[in-house]
């Protein structure tokens, strides 16, 4: 049976041009005999921003979730996305609803035997990362708590505050009232904003 494919394509920039990853990916595609149903492209998009704010990907996702084609390329991986957390949440989604993953770059094609047991096993890694990262964290905090130290900012004394809250009375700018202090600025900012919502 003939694939029906879509394929993504994103820039960071909108000087720079996606048409090489478009026309490797279709060469691909025609190799394979594979037919391009659409082709997805955001311009001068960040990959950290999430679905919702990268308006060709998220119309893939929705096209995806309707079935309209069968398997997504792309070039790279870091052209679905760059935060490890939101590309397991694409790659489970897209797995869940039976759509195939095709990666140029990284030599990932889960329409065959090998690719699906290479595409389990990036998953596997990545939920071992999450899951040694948030060890990790706990493990800190509770061994900081355990030494007695306050987690969060230092706070700054009383006196401090009230000096800063005095110049500031007197007309004198942000920057002016942390040199003059030896403090650094977002402390003074971090008064300021807690005198004028207090």
């Amino acid at each position: 049976m003939t694939k029906r494919i879509a394929i993504y394509a994103r820039v960071s920039t909108d000087d720079q041009s996606p048409e090489n990853q478009l026309a490797e990916l279709r060469t691909v595609a025609y190799n394979m005999k594979w037919v391009v149903i659409n082709t997805y492209v955001d311009h001068g998009v960040s990959g950290v921003k999430d679905r919702e704010n990268r308006a060709a990907f998220k119309e893939l996702y929705d096209a995806a979730v309707r079935r309209e084609f069968d398997v997504i390329m792309a070039w790279s991986v870091d052209r679905l996305g760059r935060s490890l957390q939101q590309l397991v949440s694409f790659l489970s989604d897209i797995h869940a609803i039976g759509i195939d993953l095709y990666l140029h770059k990284q030599g990932i094609d889960t329409t065959t035997p090998t690719g699906k047991a290479m595409f389990y096993m990036c998953s596997v890694f990545a939920e071992f990362e999450r899951e040694t990262i948030r060890e990790r964290v706990f493990a800190g905090l509770q061994r900081a708590r355990t030494k007695g130290i306050t987690l969060g900012r230092p706070r700054i004394s009383q006196l401090v505050e009230e000096e800063i809250r005095k110049y500031r009375q007197r007309g004198m700018g942000i920057k002016k009232i942390a040199k003059q202090l030896k403090i650094g600025v977002s402390v003074v900012q971090r008064v300021v904003h807690k005198s004028t919502v207090g």
